[in-house]
């Protein structure tokens, strides 16, 4: 019996040798071709990586040199950076240089710039997040301007439910405040409260804002003059 399993066993091995003599002889061309591809998609796939964490590396470089430049008031020579970063950086550097490029235009020109946060706002390839974002930023931006309605209306539509809603909330009543309408301040205020993800630091504002609203408007009423009083009767 112990010969016959021993046979059979031998039997067997030869068999599958010969299969896979069998398949090697058939598809040995494409088993080579698909061991060179991986070989080369690995070797790609590596390069690919590498070229990209170099091209990172330069765009931060970049990207913080522009903000030096920035700070030293040198705001032309930071642009150039700034362009030329929205051009050929990395996707993600290529955003942060719009929002800054779009934040530096707002110091200098109000409008300018809440028209460049404008154009983000309407990119629709950026997140959800990032558009509200640029919808906030060009907002402010307007919030003094001498027609601050389409501001506010943005602000409205950012307070309900976005991410960015506390803030929204905030400067809305602090617009309704300016305008003396301190009902409407108090709305929003409350609703500042009332939310539980409202940070702390704004929670300690309200406090101060809430004082506002509650004292009302401020009612400025001229003093009397004071009545001078008769000299003393002069006495001999």
């Amino acid at each position: 019996m112990a010969e016959n399993n021993e046979f059979i066993r031998e039997v067997d091995e030869d068999y599958r040798r010969d299969r896979i003599l069998q398949i090697w002889k058939r598809y040995s061309g494409v088993i080579i071709a698909l061991a060179v591809l991986l070989v080369v998609g690995v070797a790609g796939w590596r390069y690919w990586q590498n070229q990209q964490r170099v091209a990172a590396e330069t765009a931060s470089v970049q990207f913080d040199e522009a903000n030096r430049l920035t700070r030293e008031g040198k705001v032309a020579e930071a642009d150039k950076v700034f362009d030329a970063l929205e051009v050929q950086g990395p996707a993600g550097y290529r955003l942060l240089a719009r929002f800054r490029s779009a934040a530096e235009a707002g110091k200098r020109d109000p409008e300018a710039g809440a028209k460049d946060f404008d154009t983000l706002a309407g990119d629709t390839g950026l997140g959800d997040g990032l558009r509200d974002l640029a919808r906030l930023r060009a907002a402010l931006l307007r919030l003094n301007s001498a027609n601050p309605d389409p501001a506010l209306a943005n602000l409205q539509g950012l307070a309900a439910g976005t991410p960015f809603r506390h803030t929204a909330r905030e400067m809305l009543g602090l617009a309704a405040l300016k305008k003396g309408d301190f009902e409407e301040a108090g709305r929003w205020f409350d609703q500042l409260v009332a939310d539980p993800e409202t940070p702390r630091n704004l929670r300690e504002r309200i406090e101060v804002y809430a004082a506002l609203v509650a004292g009302g408007p401020v009612t400025v009423t001229e003093a009397k003059p004071e009545v001078a009083a008769p000299p003393p009767p002069i006495t001999r």
